[in-house]
């Protein structure tokens, strides 16, 4: 394979694309670590944060985490008092989650500080560029999805 084929392009993109994800995982996870939290519990507490009340299986999809995997993280937010679940009433086997005002008063306390975290690890683009990365980043995975979704169907991508 010739090192610019367009397979080489891709598996180039996937590395970098992989490296630069893991080392800004690791400035947030420092982040989070200081109030003891793992990423993937703070991604529970930003969401009900930003997005109010969720079902857990929303929740679950919207953080990327197996079913066990949330009720796990609930779970140890609910011992924390940070969150609470509640059954729903239309469907008994599902449970909203919510947080606590402890929850909120924690997540209001700690996201300014993180979301500066954030901004210093992303520090390499400027503004303009990142707006940029974002538009290219969400056109990757949305056709990247869209090639998934189109291969358990059997069909061909832009056909």
């Amino acid at each position: 394979m010739k090192p610019d084929s367009k397979e080489s392009n891709a598996l180039h993109l996937w590395v970098v694309l992989a490296r630069a994800a893991g080392a800004i995982a690791r400035h947030a996870s420092e982040d989070v670590a200081r109030h003891e939290l793992t990423l993937a519990e703070f991604g529970v507490l930003e969401a009900l944060f930003h997005k109010g009340p969720m079902l857990q299986g929303e929740l679950q999809r919207k953080i990327l985490v197996s079913s066990g995997g949330m009720t796990y993280l609930v779970d140890r937010l609910i011992k924390r008092g940070l969150v609470k679940r509640v059954r729903c009433t239309e469907d008994a086997r599902a449970r909203w989650a919510s947080l606590t005002k402890a929850g909120e008063d924690f997540v209001r306390r700690i996201f300014p500080a993180h979301r500066r975290a954030i901004s210093e690890a992303v520090s390499g683009l400027n503004a303009v560029e990142r707006r940029q990365a974002a538009a290219l980043l969400r056109k990757l995975g949305l056709a990247a999805q869209a090639k998934l979704g189109n291969e358990r169907t059997g069909k061909q991508a832009g056909k």
